[in-house]
């Protein structure tokens, strides 16, 4: 039996080797940088917690965390609440052609790149694309604006295509979810005169509460480490107007070779994702008992 679980251990080495040297040695060396002031070339200067002072009192750093807790609005609350109405609804029709139609269409934003869904709504939102040509056809010409680089627009327009991406994908979730309450439940809350919305607060919402967890930390990961879709709509602007952690981090490493703020920034950004996810984690598991 002991021969057979070193075997066992014996497999797993190769990928617990990967797992050490390409996700734990970077994790770590990022803390360890991230008390250092460091070119990534040069020597470094040990700061102690001085890269972590600055993320509180500089306010560019600051704002940019300040933005990604904005697009969590955008990227969590909306994607999950609206699948929770397009679920109910494709449930209801679930016999019928469009139900399969409309799974396949709100789905293909996952299957879209994200770079080219960023460049396909820089399109859309431009000042001469096909939002302002709507509004300029229905006579809402003084609405009319370039979205994305608008100080007043430009974020909230990115937290719609981060909606838009992630809907779809909670849709599904939350639609298999709802595939596994015995409609049993359903029958007999009609029998006491139970009405359609009172079904979903009394019903569903109870018997989703795992699916909803899922859809909330995955979508609250994305909006805090968003990156792809605001580099290439934006790529921060105006201004810095839609600066994020993780555009921040890039620009930080790559461009001002501040390397030891940069690790500072993404420690905390880690540990702003654990903090936001945990509780989450931890009360659908209560939930679930």
């Amino acid at each position: 039996m002991r021969k057979r679980a070193w075997l066992g251990w014996l497999f797993a080495v190769p990928a617990l080797v990967m797992y050490a040297t390409f996700v734990l040695r970077p994790l770590l060396l990022t803390v360890q940088y991230s008390f250092y002031d460091w070119n990534g070339i040069g020597a470094s200067t040990w700061v102690g917690l001085g890269n972590y002072r600055r993320l509180f009192t500089d306010s560019e750093l600051f704002a940019s965390i300040l933005h990604a807790f904005e697009l969590i609005l955008f990227f969590s609350l909306i994607p999950v609440l609206l699948g929770l109405f397009v679920a109910a609804t494709i449930r209801g029709i679930a016999q019928s052609r469009l139900a399969t139609v409309a799974r396949t269409v709100l789905f293909l934003p996952q299957v879209i790149p994200l770079v080219a869904a960023g460049i396909m709504w820089s399109w859309l939102l431009s000042s001469t694309g096909l939002a302002n040509e709507l509004l300029s056809a229905v006579g809402l010409d003084s609405l009319t604006r370039a979205w994305l680089g608008d100080f007043g627009t430009a974020l909230p327009a990115v937290g719609v295509i981060g909606a838009w991406v992630l809907v779809g994908l909670c849709t599904l979730l939350l639609l298999a979810g709802m595939s596994k309450i015995d409609p049993a439940l359903y029958e007999a809350a009609r029998l006491d005169g139970a009405g359609p919305v009172r079904e979903f607060a009394s019903i569903t919402l109870p018997s989703l509460r795992q699916e909803i967890g899922v859809c909330v930390t995955v979508t609250v990961i994305a909006a805090l480490a968003s990156f792809d879709i605001v580099y290439i709509a934006t790529q921060g602007g105006p201004g810095n107007s839609t600066m994020v952690p993780g555009l921040e981090i890039y620009y930080l490493a790559f461009s001002e070779r501040e390397v030891g703020m940069a690790s500072a920034l993404a420690v905390a950004l880690v540990v702003l994702v654990l903090a936001c996810v945990l509780p989450v984690q931890r009360l659908t598991r209560d939930g679930s008992r």
